[in-house]
């Protein structure tokens, strides 16, 4: 019985783990095999995009064998060409646009098989300091490794690459890649999704360099061209780490002694002795605590990378923070062709913040004495990293969406949302919930999270207008109609005819950290209900009938977007589900309805 290609994955994966500097041969043959593509379809058919054209009118609709079928044999007589992305643009947080490649949907699912092949060889290879697009990372992974390395640290550098998607070298990328793969007609299939070029107002345009955001391979690859700057940085870290000449300062040696001798003295002393010897001991504790007890001529540097952003904390002098920006730069443009951003390449003392990922980023001078378990004193916060919110971004962020207007400097009032009046008031808590829920969680982890309740505050008032605004009623009457103890709370009815309450999410009901779950196996599809199983029990879900030469997906983008007059929009909406498996008359059938 032929091995399920998942367990070749799981296998290409642990050997890469075993073998940091394997190669790979053979490649191409596996993805002539039809059960990598429906493991690719159950992957991509849930996402949002799923249903998005590219310069064609594929999409997820339409999959089964025959869809499977054909590619593979393009791909086995060496005829697959993939098609030119269509390019869109997307508005950027300081107004520029960024532009935005989709492919077809047939070019997705070909990228998604060979994005397993490329994470399985890749990920157990990638610095252990990248933490942008790779499984079980996230931007709070990455904060979290800055909070814990960055300690102690004088100096931030912000790095920021310039265009680091567009600018991508192919030329360079298919030579990194072909240190590991050895197979010709695998990265010829990856060199032609770089070279596919993209369509823009009916034109075709042929690319040079970048990988176009918004295709799958475009984050992986550029994980693995950005590897060669962490490995980069690994060098110069090893060539630039000095140990301090002692772990306690002098000084603080000294005070230890004499601190030590007058408390041991002080067991056996009496009266006067005593007295002096605690008089004593008072003022060595008092400068005991002011002395500095760690050397300050060590060097160290530390680094965090999410995609293109990266930040490198050191401890050293501001001239070593400009020649290792300067060494950087000229490595990153000489050798792959990119270039540093002057705007966003900073250096900056670590007493200032920094921004990286949202979050403003310091190392706390704090000389304040906190008193441990054990009753010792101690300035337990100096020098560790503080994460805190931008409160200017989380007022801009309100300001945009419409949920409130500046009366004066650090002021604000609620507005009502003019766009969801239409909605059930259910509904309009709801939504103003996940806008709560999606700043605090992602906010989890600063010091002065607390500080967030002004912002619940605003939204919960917000909330009040709209529904106020929604029954041309005040928020004073609004709140006593829906009164429900010391807080109020929306009934509504859900389809089974249940009663309900809709509350409005509080800042304590948000604070918690996300755990991942534990995945066992990394490429294989835990459930009896996948498409393939679906498509090999060979029946129609619409009609029923089990004597079809095939069957297809059919795919909708919701299932809210379903009215139910129709037969097949209640069988979806009864199963919840986006994918209905029926036979070709059927499928023709709904789309000529």
């Amino acid at each position: 019985m032929t091995k399920p290609t998942s367990d070749i994955l799981e296998r290409i994966y642990k050997n890469s783990s075993e073998h940091k500097d394997g190669v790979y041969t053979r490649l191409y043959r596996y993805l002539l095999r039809d059960d990598i593509y429906y493991l690719a379809y159950q992957k991509l058919y849930s996402n949002k995009g799923a249903s998005t054209k590219g310069i064609d009118n594929d999409t997820a609709d339409g999959f089964g064998k025959k869809y499977v079928d054909s590619l593979i044999k393009e791909l086995s007589d060496g005829t697959y060409t993939p098609k030119p992305v269509r390019r869109e643009y997307i508005k950027k947080k300081n107004g520029k646009m960024r532009p935005l490649g989709i492919p077809s949907f047939r070019d997705k699912l070909l990228q998604e098989v060979i994005r397993n092949f490329l994470e399985a060889i890749y990920e157990p290879t990638f610095s252990d300091f990248s933490h942008g697009f790779r499984p079980k990372r996230s931007c709070h992974t990455a904060l979290e490794q800055a909070k814990l390395y960055f300690r102690g640290a004088k100096w931030f550098i912000e790095g920021d690459i310039k265009g680091c998607f567009d600018d991508i070298d192919h030329d360079k990328l298919i030579e990194i890649l072909q240190r590991k793969i050895k197979d010709s007609r695998f990265i010829n299939v990856i060199r032609s999704f770089l070279k596919a070029g993209y369509m823009e107002d009916w034109k075709y345009h042929q690319t040079y360099s970048g990988c176009p955001q918004g295709g799958i391979l475009s984050p992986i690859l550029a994980n693995i061209y950005l590897n060669e700057l962490d490995n980069e940085i690994a060098k110069i870290k090893q060539a630039f780490d000095k140990p301090a000449t002692r772990k306690i300062t002098p000084e603080h040696s000294s005070l230890s002694a004499k601190l030590f001798k007058r408390r041991k003295k002080l067991k056996s002393a009496t009266g006067e002795q005593r007295t002096a010897l605690l008089s004593e001991i008072h003022d060595l504790e008092e400068q005991y605590r002011k002395t500095p007890s760690k050397m300050q001529d060590d060097k160290k540097v530390s680094y965090v990378r999410y995609a293109d952003d990266f930040l490198i904390a050191e401890n050293g002098s501001k001239e070593d923070c400009v020649r290792l920006k300067e060494q950087l730069a000229k490595f990153l443009f000489d050798e792959y062709k990119l270039t540093l951003s002057k705007d966003k390449t900073l250096i900056t003392h670590s007493s200032e913040r920094v921004r990286f990922l949202g979050y403003d980023i310091s190392v706390r001078r704090n000389q304040e004495y906190m008193t441990d378990s054990r009753g010792r004193k101690a300035r337990h916060l100096n020098n560790t990293v503080a994460l805190s919110v931008p409160f200017e971004k989380i007022e801009k962020h309100m300001f945009e969406k419409g949920f409130v207007r500046q009366t004066e400097a650090k002021k604000f009032r609620p507005l009502h949302k003019k766009g969801w009046l239409y909605l059930p008031d259910a509904e309009i808590v709801e939504r103003y919930n996940a806008e709560i829920r999606g700043i605090v969680n992602y906010y989890y982890l600063a010091s002065n999270l607390y500080k967030l309740q002004y912002f619940a505050y605003l939204m919960e008032y917000s909330c009040l207008a709209t529904l106020a605004g929604k029954h041309n009623s005040t928020i004073k009457k609004i709140v006593a109609k829906h009164k429900q103890g010391k807080d109020w709370a929306i009934k509504y009815k859900t389809e089974n005819g249940a009663t309900k309450e809709k509350r409005i999410v509080k800042l304590k009901d948000c604070k918690g950290k996300c755990e991942d779950k534990i995945v066992q196996h990394r490429y294989s599809v835990n459930t009896n209900a996948t498409i393939r199983a679906r498509l090999q029990a060979g029946i129609c879900e619409l009609c029923g009938s089990k004597d079809k030469a095939s069957y297809e997906v059919h795919h909708v983008p919701s299932v809210k977007g379903l009215d139910g007059t129709s037969l097949w929009e209640q069988i979806m909406k009864s199963k919840r589900r986006k994918t209905l498996v029926v036979c070709e008359d059927c499928h023709k059938a709904i789309h000529d309805d």
